[in-house]
């Protein structure tokens, strides 16, 4: 008989609505609410934000800092750094430009400030843009040398017959060319049930797996388990599994030689999403000299279990 664990962090409290907990994108699914924002926590964001929107805010901090200053400019008299042309729009664009070469400290020359106003506004400009590029080339450190772990989990979880019983797999490989080096991985079940009281309570079970750990892991490593008689899944036959609102919770350690430290990547499957009676599809194979080709595409195919040979 499965033995039940203590809760490992989620919360036993449930609901008959609730979502998963782990995005497919190995986030955790809760929304913040009368969060306190601060420099730290800006910090903290930026460099964990995909680098499309990294490069965006940077984009937009340095459209409105450009456009804030050219607009002070134009109102307190375009004349003082370039010549008027009678048109605002014109005028706005020509103390945008002279904006943007104050804050980058380019000073290509054709226009200068006059006075004494303008004179401290620029240098004003220019300590501003010192201290956001220094800040920018901070993140773009941080950005990079930041330990991340490059886990690429298939898509689905299948269920298919395994030395005579049914078994749950999923398969994993790194993204990159680096071997992963001692992989070690975990296994929770959260199962939210309802209780006699009309409650719904989280149950949460650690899986046995064939392996929790191999030496490293150059191509795919299939993960499973065999929902024997200590599986807390035993009791459930095929089509009640698919309809329990239960959720593997997964988390992946390894030692990275990049980092030159060990990282860890969490992920999750939940039960309805099962593929039942089909089986990976090797995602590897040896080309005419020898030499082990990884198709990462392949990560995830499977094909009908009766073709299997």
């Amino acid at each position: 008989m499965a033995k039940r664990i203590k809760d490992p962090g989620i919360g036993l409290s449930s609901d008959k609505q609730v979502q998963r907990f782990i995005s497919p994108d190995g986030s955790f699914n809760i929304k913040h609410i009368n969060k306190q924002t601060s420099i730290s926590r800006s910090y903290n964001y930026l460099i964990s934000i995909s680098w499309t929107r990294f490069f965006l805010w940077v984009f937009f901090g340095y459209l409105v800092v450009n456009s804030v200053f050219a607009g002070i400019y134009t109102l307190i008299g375009i004349s003082s750094i370039a010549v008027p042309t009678g048109n605002v729009f014109k005028d706005f664009l020509n103390a945008f430009f002279f904006s943007a070469q104050t804050v980058t400290t380019v000073g290509y020359g054709r226009m200068a400030p006059k006075g004494m106003i303008f004179g401290i506004l620029s240098s004003l400009e220019a300590l501003i843009g010192l201290l956001s590029f220094s800040f920018i080339t901070g993140l773009l450190y941080g950005r990079f040398s930041k330990p991340k772990s490059s886990i690429k989990f298939s898509e689905h979880l299948i269920l298919r017959k395994y030395n005579g019983m049914d078994t749950i797999m999923f398969r994993l490989m790194s993204r990159s060319t680096n071997v992963m080096i001692r992989p070690k991985i975990e296994v929770t079940l959260s199962l939210s049930q309802k209780t006699k009281d009309d409650k719904y309570v989280n149950n949460f079970y650690s899986l046995t797996l064939e392996r929790k750990q191999i030496t490293y892991l150059p191509t795919t490593w299939t993960v499973v388990h065999e929902i024997n008689e200590a599986s807390p899944l035993y009791e459930f036959n095929r089509e009640e599994l698919v309809t329990l609102h239960g959720e593997l919770l997964i988390l992946v350690s390894y030692y990275d030689e990049s980092f030159a430290q060990e990282v860890h990547q969490i992920h999750s499957y939940v039960l309805k999403d099962l593929k039942t009676d089909v089986v990976f599809s090797p995602a590897f194979y040896y080309d005419e000299e020898g030499y082990t080709v990884l198709d990462h595409d392949k990560l995830g195919s499977t094909r009908a279990l009766d073709v299997e040979k």
